[in-house]
């Protein structure tokens, strides 16, 4: 079934590139206000990608990104010519992110999604102690750390990947289990859960050692615990070049030394 390409919008970051690509395009392909488009075309870096899939989540827009920032990992070569027909080439992928619902010191709860990863940071100078449980179960009585964090696949090259996690593949049914800076238990490197695993994470002695979750954007402050789960409800839509795939480039990132 052909991609529906008649109506183009095209979104851009502040950066001066991204602003003068989406004017170029504009006149190029014309402009449609995003919710009357049958693709969004977003300009910028993976920031600006990631905050407009966040803005996108169940819209049911597909999303097709051109990089006018620095890395651009999530976004494809900018170039100007036969846009649609590359459009109608790109590959899907659907992408679900994690829930966080992380409780605070007086008890409120936060709820954010996460398509890269969810994060408990320690706030201070002190180390955290979290005690780590999967599917109600405490796999880790007592964590010493500079944080944790669970990461999808398409966040495992991202944030994940830098605290020496797993890279793993788009379509693999799995979650990473990363710890940062991990003081005790000393040799542990981190846990592979299935998608379908709900974690909580309790933070210890939260006075003396008092730690913040994240989601992607969101901050919370001194939590006392938080819980995450991958979204089934929850999708957001984008596509690549086929010769340069999301799941190219995450394989790809295996093989850089």
């Amino acid at each position: 079934m052909a991609r529906a390409t008649e109506k183009l919008s095209f979104i851009s970051s502040n950066a001066p590139d991204a602003q003068a690509a989406r004017l170029e395009l504009e006149a190029l392909y014309g402009a449609h206000a995003p919710e009357d488009a049958d693709v969004i075309i977003a300009l910028g870096g993976d920031g600006f990608m990631l905050q407009t899939l966040h803005r996108m989540m169940n819209s049911n827009k597909v999303l097709y990104g051109m990089n006018r920032g620095s890395i651009g990992f999530l976004m494809n070569e900018y170039a100007t010519d036969g846009l649609r027909e590359r459009i109608e080439r790109a590959v899907e992928s659907e992408i679900n992110p994690l829930e966080m619902v992380a409780t605070d010191e007086d008890g409120a709860e936060t709820h954010a999604f996460a398509i890269n990863e969810v994060s408990v940071l320690r706030q201070s100078y002190q180390a955290a102690k979290l005690r780590v449980s999967v599917d109600g179960k405490v796999r880790l009585e007592e964590l010493v750390c500079d944080g944790l964090m669970v990461a999808t696949p398409a966040g495992s090259t991202a944030y994940n990947l830098s605290a020496h996690g797993p890279i793993l593949p788009l379509v693999a049914p799995l979650l990473a289990l990363t710890p940062v800076s991990a003081f005790r238990p000393r040799r542990w490197r981190g846990a592979l859960l299935s998608n379908k695993a709900e974690v909580t994470i309790e933070v210890l002695e939260r006075e003396k050692r008092p730690v913040n979750a994240v989601a992607d954007n969101t901050e919370v402050k001194s939590i006392r615990l938080v819980r995450i789960v991958q979204s089934k409800q929850t999708t957001a839509r984008l596509l690549s070049d086929p010769d340069h795939s999301w799941d190219d480039r995450i394989l790809a990132e295996q093989f850089l030394y």
